[in-house]
């Protein structure tokens, strides 16, 4: 199989993490937008994760919009249905979104996530079948069983405009695909663009992106789409 080949048919993860962003009505102008702007999404499997305020307004604008995107949550409670203040858990989640990002850098770092609560949480979106996107920041990080897609994301890259390079994220994708047999698709994240998003989805062993702070305006986020 030829290489050009290869990319051509590679099929691709594109997920927006909206991470603490975005109003009601800011989420409305994002779908109108994003619709307007007719992607071609061929190959592509568009994922966007906003914050758990902005699921169900996002599932409805995707459905009325019949828009070819799938809703995904940042997070998701080690803990079931009950008494837990705050918490929002997988019973909930599914009801609008089938992805969950777990283990981000953000979360680990900010709220001291620690590896047995991410396990907890990994046994919670399995339970729900809710699939995952586990965040880790090298290729020694531990993975859980259990999750098949993993999102590499450098600390030093995310949100600095210092992307890693395409080889060195391909390299450490190759190891943890390596390293761990339950893990299929590997997603680079940190600073991706529009520019850039290409050198690393043509990488052999990177097979999407995520995107954090260029996922906010929806014709860089198109770009992002269609450059991909």
């Amino acid at each position: 199989m030829s290489g050009s080949h290869y990319l051509i048919m590679k099929n691709l993860f594109i997920v927006a993490n909206w991470k603490s962003n975005k109003t009601g009505a800011e989420t409305n102008h994002w779908f109108q937008e994003i619709s307007n702007l007719n992607v071609q999404v061929s190959n592509k499997q568009i994922i966007v994760c906003p914050s758990f305020a902005g699921l169900e307004i996002a599932h409805g604008l995707i459905k009325e919009k019949q828009l070819p995107i799938k809703l995904g949550a940042q997070d998701i409670s080690a803990f079931d249905e009950g008494s837990h203040t705050g918490e929002v858990n997988g019973k909930q989640i599914v009801e609008f979104g089938s992805y969950v990002i777990i283990g981000h850098s953000e979360r680990r770092q900010s709220l001291g996530e620690s590896q047995e609560l991410l396990d907890k949480k990994v046994g919670m979106a399995n339970k729900y079948k809710l699939s995952i996107i586990y965040c880790v920041q090298d290729e020694n990080m531990p993975i859980p069983a259990g999750v098949s897609v993993i999102a590499y994301e450098p600390i030093s890259a995310i949100g600095t405009d210092n992307p890693d390079s395409p080889e060195n994220a391909n390299e450490v994708a190759r190891k943890i695909k390596q390293n761990f047999s339950n893990v299929k698709y590997i997603l680079y994240g940190g600073s991706v663009n529009g520019e850039n998003v290409s050198s690393f989805t043509s990488q052999s062993d990177i097979d999407g992106v995520l995107v954090g702070g260029k996922s906010l305006n929806p014709q860089d986020f198109a770009a992002i789409i269609s450059n991909a």
